[in-house]
């Protein structure tokens, strides 16, 4: 794991364990996503032979964790928190809220009169 913790950190947010850890999936994810698709590629091809495409699979299940695309997470990117959060806003629901009622979110207004 140690291999995958990112060096730098360039968060513009407020940080915890969840938060980098998350950072460092998503860094994995992206700098080990052609790889994994040219093997999911090679292992669903059936024109080729059935040794290539065992090896191709082996390959894959060999990986680490954090370069599969389902350990990412969504992030609040106020407070780090992994529940609630809307994906068009990156916020909690409560954080939204708060930044709605502020007037912080151009073109979002109160529903109930």
């Amino acid at each position: 794991m140690v291999l995958f913790r990112a060096k730098k950190f360039d968060l513009g947010c407020f940080t915890n364990i969840g938060i980098i850890r998350d950072h460092s999936k998503r860094k994995a994810f992206a700098a080990h996503e052609a790889e994994r698709q040219a093997l999911r590629y090679i292992i669903r091809n059936t024109t080729l032979p059935a040794r290539t495409r065992a090896m191709a699979q082996l390959q894959l299940t060999q990986m680490h964790c954090y370069t599969r695309s389902t350990q990412i997470n969504n992030r609040c990117i106020l407070g780090g928190k992994s529940r609630g959060v809307f994906s068009d806003f990156k916020m909690t629901r409560y954080n939204f809220r708060l930044q709605a009622l502020e007037g912080n979110l151009p073109g979002v207004k109160k529903a109930s009169w």
